[in-house]
């Protein structure tokens, strides 16, 4: 394995002002924590700690599987992909979803029936376990309703980008969205904590992190989310204003705080250096 980048490019505002060892470091950090908790809330087995090992020496932990340092990995570089999207201040296209695919998908075992880097081809449900502490089946998207539901997603992704409307805003229509829809045969969660978070960082703010000791929470909010919902088809808004949309905005402007935190950290180290230079 080889390392990767640790300097993301230079538009990402939240480590604008920051010398370069801080800005190094508050990047790796925010890396290794927004890998760690989007791939162990999908089942990865790495710790934190493994996680930042992984990411910085570029090398593997005794005893984990090939699959879990793949995936690490790969979301790594897929927040890669996510920064030069917003420094070259460009729209996303299907073809940037497709690469996210790609990149985050650890196995490249061929599957006409779960394609890699290409729209689903089957339906896919799960069973969503709720907050009243029920089960029940959920469909998403059928697979002939997924390129016309994502083109309009992708088109209110990139007029959220150059609203700046409310960033919680922007992140929760944007993940509950995406989610609804399940584009993808394996990966949706990942991409969606990921492509979300576009509109937050580009006004500014850290990205908005999962915490996997939240998962439970957030499993079952989603769940409550996607019954009430039901499975999205064209010519519909794809977010409607219910009251388990409210709940996860609650629940993503909760779980924020940690990640402004640690940019608030790395400011008052930056400002400590300012008063004695």
């Amino acid at each position: 394995m080889t390392d990767l980048p640790h300097q993301p490019p230079l538009g990402i505002a939240f480590l604008a002002g920051l010398d370069r060892d801080l800005r190094q470091g508050l990047a790796a950090e925010m890396r290794a924590l927004w890998t760690h908790h989007s791939t162990a809330i999908e089942g990865n087995t790495l710790t934190l700690g493994d996680t930042a090992f992984v990411l910085q020496e570029g090398l593997t932990v005794s005893g984990k599987s090939l699959k879990d340092h793949q995936e690490v990995m790969g979301h790594a570089r897929a927040i890669d992909l996510v920064y030069a999207i917003i420094d070259q201040r460009r729209p996303v296209t299907v073809e940037d979803l497709h690469a996210l695919h790609l990149s985050i998908q650890s196995e490249r075992v061929f599957d006409a029936f779960a394609p890699l880097g290409r729209w689903k081809v089957e339906p896919n449900g799960t069973t969503a376990l709720l907050s009243s502490n029920r089960q029940q089946w959920h469909d998403y998207a059928q697979p002939d309703h997924v390129p016309h539901l994502m083109t309009a997603w992708l088109t209110e992704l990139n007029a959220l980008r150059q609203q700046h409307r409310d960033p919680l805003d922007a992140y929760t229509d944007l993940h509950l969205g995406f989610a609804a829809i399940h584009p993808y045969a394996d990966g949706n969660g990942r991409l969606t904590r990921l492509l979300a978070n576009l509109p937050v960082i580009e006004g500014g703010e850290p990205p908005i992190l999962v915490p996997l000791e939240r998962r439970r929470e957030y499993i079952t909010r989603m769940g409550d989310w996607s019954i009430a919902r039901g499975a999205p088809t064209p010519g519909e808004p794809l977010v409607p204003g219910i009251p388990e949309r409210d709940a996860l905005r609650a629940f993503f402007e909760d779980v924020a705080k940690p990640a402004r935190d640690l940019v608030a950290a790395y400011r008052s180290r930056q400002a400590e250096r300012s008063r004695h230079r």
